[in-house]
């Protein structure tokens, strides 16, 4: 069995960024203040209870209860004329309020405007599928899963998209490490090689900070990669051509589409424009 480590919120100890500035907070609006807004509440507050309301940025949040999310998006699609679900996914607060805040954006092409409906839902809390009213919501739904771990009810086909079907535990989750676990540092020699390679072949570097000048492909040394398998020695620095474009251009119809490059008419910018 692993030895448990505490992972309330692992990704806050990243050692190369400050992942965790806090900016200013964005300046919250009276609903009132917008006619088209205002009419928009009136109607949702007429059947359904509005938890709060405001204008961030020129787009509306509406606060619903998790169990109006269907209902809620249903009455804006039929009756108030927004018709497009954009993007719907989750923000992890299980450190702070143990749970997550659920996020639909919405949009109206004949009014020209934005609304992002909101409600919060309990760590291991279930949630109704809005794919009936939107098919967008069967993917993004099945990531929401994937990478949260939140299971939504009704969906027709409740599986993740992104990681393994057998993958431990949600990436996007606070308390998943920037890097992976411990499971996720053997997982493909686990399943490639099997878990007796272990110690020959090592655990895997998932720590996307990390750089190996001196690996055995060069990626990270621009004009001084050498072939594969080519033994190399710390020091050792072999200029090669510096060259973008695969053997014979890329072509359409016979004709070249990108020019290769001229090292001798390129420049290295000295600072960022």
């Amino acid at each position: 069995m692993r030895k448990y480590t505490p992972k309330d919120n692992v990704q806050k100890k990243a050692y190369y960024n400050d992942r965790f500035y806090v900016t200013p907070t964005i300046p919250r609006i009276d609903p009132r203040s917008d006619e088209i807004y205002i009419k928009d509440i009136e109607t949702i507050s007429s059947k359904i209870q509005i938890l709060e309301s405001y204008i961030e940025r020129e787009e509306l949040v509406v606060y619903v209860k998790p169990e109006d999310n269907v209902k809620t998006l249903k009455l804006l699609k039929e009756e108030l004329e927004y018709d497009m679900l954009m993007e719907l996914s989750a923000i992890d607060y299980i450190a702070t309020r143990k749970g997550f805040e659920i996020f639909y954006e919405m949009l109206s092409m004949t009014k020209h405007k934005r609304m992002r409906v909101k409600c919060f839902i309990e760590e291991k809390q279930t949630l109704e599928s809005v794919y009936g009213l939107f098919k967008m919501a069967n993917w993004s739904e099945r990531e929401m899963y994937d990478m949260y771990g939140i299971k939504i009810l009704n969906h027709p086909n409740m599986k993740r998209i992104l990681m393994p079907d057998d993958w431990y535990d949600h990436p996007l989750k606070k308390s998943y490490p920037l890097h992976g676990d411990e499971v996720a540092q053997w997982y493909e020699v686990d399943h490639i090689f099997g878990k007796e390679a272990r110690e020959e072949i090592g655990p895997e570097e998932r720590d996307d900070a990390a750089v190996d000048r001196y690996d055995t492909t060069r990626f990270s040394r621009l004009g001084h990669e050498v072939p594969f398998g080519t033994p190399i020695s710390e020091g050792t620095e072999t200029q090669t051509p510096l060259d973008y474009t695969e053997e014979g251009g890329v072509k359409l119809f016979g004709k070249r589409l990108i020019k290769d490059l001229d090292e001798n008419k390129s420049k290295i910018l000295d600072e960022r424009r």
